[in-house]
């Protein structure tokens, strides 16, 4: 009977400790004859502050440049030439950042850096940065999501989602 609940004392254990990790996760989205992908570790708020001043992202050392998730940098992969607000981006493979120093106007920084620890960030390997279009979700989002969505044509959006914020930034297919 111990090691039964012992056994079971473990297992709860270890439930509770796999519940606190950020989740990795793929959002795909084709618009016009292109696919992207972003690749991402989905926090979750947990009843914490994650932005502005005294916000969990801030802790980061990189802060006010957030890694745009948790755990690895986030990666963006474009399969074709595309435009991020205006901002060439040729098809490849690139890291995304959120300068979030102000917590309602983002940027988003495009790194051609790749394959870096989230808290890991070079300033001088930007593609470059562009403003997000910002709102409030009608409730809090609990977990981080991306979102790539076609609005038909050669137009769509990448959408960052958390916490109280959206972010977008709308892409066009060159």
């Amino acid at each position: 009977m111990k090691y039964l609940l012992a056994i079971a004392g473990l297992l709860l254990a270890l439930g509770s400790a796999s519940a606190q990790v950020s989740p990795p996760e793929t959002a795909t989205g084709k618009i016009a004859n292109a696919t992207l992908t972003v690749k991402y570790c989905a926090p979750s708020v947990r009843g914490r502050q994650i932005f502005g001043e005294g916000g969990r992202v801030m802790e980061d050392p990189t802060a006010p440049i957030w890694r745009a998730g948790a755990n690895d940098a986030t990666a963006l992969h474009v399969s074709a030439n595309i435009s991020v607000e205006g901002l060439a981006v040729p098809k490849g493979d690139y890291t995304l950042y959120v300068n979030v120093k102000d917590p309602d106007a983002w940027e988003l920084v495009i790194s051609k850096e790749t394959g870096q620890w989230g808290t890991s960030y070079d300033p001088s390997k930007d593609l470059g940065r562009v403003k997000m279009l910002m709102s409030k979700p009608p409730a809090p989002i609990e977990t981080l999501k991306y979102t790539i969505s076609s609005a038909g044509g050669k137009k769509g959006t990448l959408q960052l989602a958390w916490e109280n914020h959206i972010a977008v930034v709308p892409i066009t297919v060159e």
